[in-house]
């Protein structure tokens, strides 16, 4: 049967969807046998109803404005909406300054409202101003109640603020001077904003400070935890967690927990620890609902399991109105025969729906669509875009858009996928992030990296990675073109869509690799590391290669701290550099004289058994004295003595010596006397010397006695001046000790001298 062009049933339509490019959207090589029938103008009409309703407005899913606070209401609003919203309006307008706290006064006569403070924060764009305003208000007298705090601390989270909303959280108790305490809920914000970031880390830290502070986690806490844990694939602590959850806090799941960890562990494969959990639920006194029964559908779909789903649908029916399937069900039912490429059952659950009444949404048309698409069953795409299939009312939309986008890229088609990406615009059809991941790849792979280039470049000026709605981005499509930028010095740019990405909470370490080292190799290493930081607090691990070439990079900066900074986080990843990448840190470090982190490196390598260099060693030590960290110094020593490493102790003493450090170098002769490492005998002189002349007549005369009973003979000279100190200090004793080494000496050496002058001892 012959189907009846839509053309004669609609009304006159605007000149722009009568242009030509209406005929790419469905068509390629591929679609034109099976649509070439189909009016254009049918089909622009179709869209024309997306494009004609001046009405409709683009929001997010979830229904907040993201962009813009709350408009204030005409002019029958309140007093009190009309004062926040011309408040909220100079603080957008306006960097704060004293101007701006006094023309805020004038409003605020007589006094602030709560609902007047309340409604400003919300009015109020970046939440830096709003806890400007809020800190403000403070200092006028205002009381802040739970409601405003709790508010703020919103703000500050959902905005990715976290080390804002972290410290305000904290400071709640002194800023309401006890008036408002801590509570669960406060942290469960923190936990929730941390999570969305993707710093799982983080908000288990939140989770031990609330425990800490005597703070019971509630139900919703937990929930926010579970969440965080699947999302991550973190399946074994949720086991840990829902342990404490029943036996340390005596805490009991609700519905919303269960459909968590259900959807959880079928989102991470794991469909049988899934069915465990649902069976818990009667345990638990917790009665399934409907989204409990689609996430189990859902979960045995993508384990491709779709007759054991369809049947559990099938068995939601039969159990009556209470928990009748709904679009969702019947959605995800076609969805899981569309991957096994089973449309012909997907239609037929298509149908089933229609027949009971329930009426798609787009998501179950783009659904359907796709699958149709990798099946190549065009003709029912068709049916499906002139209202045939379905019952009508079919709005194509950027998922029809990309369906079809994606299509054309995976036959090649990439001029007809530009041909469709341009549509959009004259359509007034919003591309999303998968809209130009998609095409950015493509046009990669085929080679074409300058025409990706210009998406790019559209896709950073249009900033629709940071738009809420829409498909979550993929940071691996990206890679290719992050690449190819980092190839050409461009790695800052292609930073700059990172960067938007990271503000969705979507990473990936393959991109953390590409831009670090397109870092290193333009020379800017500081960017690199401050990117190998986040990389680290995504728990994701840098490889080696990443390691070496920022360190080298630091090191020709000539910023060693930095680079021994670099050096420790390579090894908490569990990579060991080569015994030279310490040298050359440690050489650099000894350069700039940073005694303490030299002291450190040099210990860090005994530990993990680095081979030391004499020299460098004893650089070491001697700016540890010299920088008065002597304590410091005498540990190193130790230390390297103890693992069978040696300083150039001859060297350093004198080196003391002439910095006037004598009490450091009396301390090493004895600690080199005490381990049989004799010094020369000059060394020893000088100490003994340079003691003298300080008049330190008791340590000299400790020296020497130590000296003596090792069997080190002194010269004459150096007795003479020891002698003469003694004598001056009033030291008899070890005076008269002294003369009568110095008289035997003397003796001793002339005797020395009678016996060479007679021939009997041969002096080389």
């Amino acid at each position: 049967m012959a189907i009846a062009p839509f053309a004669s049933l609609l009304p006159a339509k605007p000149a722009i969807f009568r242009a030509p490019h209406f005929q790419h959207i469905c068509t390629s090589s591929t679609l034109l046998p099976y649509l070439s029938s189909h009016p254009l103008s049918t089909l622009s009409q179709l869209f024309s109803k997306q494009t004609t309703n001046p009405t409709k407005t683009n929001k997010p899913k979830n229904g907040k404005q993201l962009n813009n606070p709350p408009k204030p209401k005409s002019s029958s609003s309140s007093s009190k909406s009309k004062t926040a919203a011309n408040m909220a309006n100079l603080i957008n307008t306006n960097t704060w300054s004293s101007n701006l706290e006094s023309s805020l006064s004038s409003l605020t006569q007589p006094s602030l409202s709560h609902t007047t403070v309340l409604h400003t924060l919300r009015f109020i764009k970046k939440p830096s101003k709003a806890l400007h305003f809020f800190t403000w208000t403070q200092k006028l007298g205002f009381s802040h109640t739970h409601q405003s705090y709790f508010l703020m601390l919103q703000l500050l989270g959902n905005a990715r603020n976290l080390n804002s909303a972290r410290n305000f959280l904290f400071s709640i108790p002194t800023r309401s001077k006890g008036t408002v305490p801590l509570q669960d809920k406060h942290f469960n914000t923190l936990i929730r904003s941390y999570g969305k970031a993707g710093l799982f880390q983080e908000s288990f830290k939140v989770f031990k400070t609330m425990k800490s502070l005597g703070i019971s986690p509630s139900v919703v806490t937990f929930n926010c935890l579970f969440s965080i844990l699947l999302k991550r694939g973190r399946t074994g602590m949720v086991y840990d967690l829902f342990d404490e959850m029943l036996k340390t806090y005596g805490t009991k799941p609700d519905l919303y927990t269960f459909n968590i960890l259900i959807r959880g562990f079928c989102m991470n494969s794991m469909i049988d620890q899934g069915f465990r959990f649902f069976k818990e639920m009667e345990r638990h006194e917790c009665e399934p609902d409907v989204v409990t029964y689609n996430t189990i559908v859902d979960g045995l779909c993508r384990a491709g399991k779709v007759k054991i789903a369809h049947n559990v649908l099938k068995g939601m029916v039969k159990r009556g109105h209470q928990l009748s399937p709904n679009v969702i069900s019947y959605t995800t039912l076609v969805r899981g025969y569309c991957k096994k490429q089973e449309v012909e059952h997907a239609l037929d659950v298509f149908k089933e729906m229609i027949d009971l009444d329930l009426k798609p949404t787009s998501t179950t048309y783009n659904t359907l669509v796709q699958g149709l698409c990798e099946a190549q069953k065009f003709d029912r795409i068709k049916e499906i875009l002139e209202g045939t299939l379905g019952g009508g009312g079919f709005i194509p939309d950027t998922c029809t858009f990309n369906t079809l986008i994606t299509y054309h890229c995976n036959v090649g088609n990439l001029d007809e996928a530009m041909k469709v990406f341009e549509s959009m615009s004259d359509l007034k059809v919003k591309p999303d992030s998968a809209t130009y991941s998609v095409l950015i790849r493509s046009f990669c792979q085929k080679g074409y990296v300058d025409r990706a280039e210009k998406i790019f470049d559209e896709l950073l000026k249009t900033e629709v990675l940071l738009c809420d709605d829409g498909c979550k981005p993929l940071v691996a499509a990206y890679n290719p073109m992050f690449e190819h930028l980092c190839k050409i010095g461009k790695t800052k740019h292609a930073e700059k869509v990172f960067r938007q990405l990271m503000r969705r909470g979507t990473q990936d370490p393959l991109a953390y690799r590409i831009l670090i080292m397109g870092h290193c190799r333009e020379g800017t290493f500081n960017d690199a590391r401050e990117l190998l930081v986040l990389m680290l607090r995504k728990d994701y691990v840098p490889d080696i290669e990443i390691y070496e070439s920022l360190i080298k990079g630091l090191l020709q900066k000539n910023d060693p701290k930095v680079a021994y900074d670099t050096l420790e986080k390579m090894l908490k990843s569990s990579h060991l550099p080569r015994s030279s990448t310490f040298h050359q840190i440690l050489t650099e470090l000894i350069k700039k004289n940073c005694a303490s982190e030299c002291a450190s490196l040099v210990k860090l390598m005994l530990d993990y058994k680095v081979r030391q260099s004499i020299s460098l060693s004893t650089d070491t030590v001697r700016i540890l004295f010299q920088t008065g960290l002597r304590e410091r110094g005498f540990e190193i020593v130790r230390c390297l003595y103890e693992n069978g490493y040696m300083v150039n102790m001859e060297g350093l003493v004198v080196s003391l010596c002439q910095c006037r450090k004598l009490l450091e170098a009396r301390d090493l002769l004895l600690f080199s006397l005490s381990k049989d490492h004799i010094l020369n005998v000059d060394t020893c002189s000088t100490v003994l010397s340079a003691l003298c002349k300080a008049r330190r007549a008791s340590e000299a005369f400790q020296i020497y006695y130590e000296l003596l009973e090792k069997g080190i003979q002194q010269p004459l000279k150096c007795l003479e001046e020891l002698g003469l100190v003694l004598e001056t200090e009033g030291r008899t004793k070890e005076s008269e000790f002294v003369k009568k080494r110095i008289l035997g000496q003397s003796q001793s050496d002339g005797l020395v001298q009678t016996c060479a002058s007679e021939g009997d001892l041969c002096i080389v």
